[in-house]
């Protein structure tokens, strides 16, 4: 990438960052697919999309909580596991012939997960038992670390399904199941922070402005369904992207 498209990827990181912390997300899938479309080397990718998201997760969490929008007795299972699985998943590297068609696979659920969110919050919320909260945060805590997301993509459509907990609240939850994963799957791929852009700073700026005033908004009731569904079309085109190189 040359350094005149630089400002237009900041431009691009700030607007997802915005996006994805309305709904408490830190925002790596889609720091992912605007980092490829602007062919960034793919080495590159993970690591950098795990340091904006502990950017953008760690101001999410900060004002989620703030505002009431999340539930300590909901979490804390799925961190137990979440933590060491993430460090693990982000010991392994993939080849790019892996990793390309599984970020594209990660990349589309995002785009559907986004596109299927209702913002309607009627139903009667029950946590799930302590084994199977367990369960799901080291799956999710492994993929997550393997792929170079918080995993905050894949526990949030799965609460919202199983009524585990309201939907503001899923939210909340998910902003810090995404930081301490990021930063458990960044501590466990320490070897590949060399392939992350020297304008890095930069970019963890922009994400942090976009971040908090997407979590200030969002966890002030800010309508988000619009949003979801344009943000789905991207990744869209960047998870086709992804099957094509």
């Amino acid at each position: 990438m040359t350094p005149e498209m630089i400002p237009f990827l900041a431009v691009c990181i700030f607007i997802v960052a915005i996006m994805y912390a309305s709904v408490g997300h830190g925002g790596a899938s889609g720091y992912l697919a605007v980092m490829a479309l602007f062919s960034l080397h793919p080495e590159a990718l993970k690591p950098t999309a795990l340091l904006l998201n502990i950017v953008v997760a760690g101001v999410g969490t900060y004002l989620y909580c703030s505002a009431g929008q999340f539930s300590w007795r909901v979490f804390w299972p799925f961190m137990i596991t979440s933590i060491p699985m993430s460090f693990l998943g982000g010991t392994f590297s993939l080849s790019p012939e892996l990793y390309r068609p599984l970020l594209g696979m990660v990349l589309l659920f995002a785009a559907w997960r986004l596109f299927a969110r209702r913002k309607h919050d009627d139903y009667e919320a029950k946590s799930p038992t302590i084994r199977l909260s367990m369960l799901v945060g080291g799956v999710l805590g492994f993929a997550s670390g393997l792929i170079g997301v918080g995993g905050g993509i894949f526990l949030s459509p799965l609460m919202i399904l199983l009524r585990w907990a309201k939907v503001r609240e899923v939210s909340g939850v998910a902003a810090l199941f995404i930081l301490v994963n990021s930063v458990s799957g960044l501590l466990g791929h320490m070897s590949s922070l060399h392939h992350v852009p020297e304008y890095a700073p930069l970019l963890a700026g922009v994400a942090l402005l976009g971040g908090s005033i997407g979590a200030l908004c969002g966890s002030r009731h800010l309508p988000v369904a619009t949003i979801l569904k344009a943000m789905s079309l991207m990744l869209v085109m960047a998870g086709g992207k992804m099957f094509l190189l």
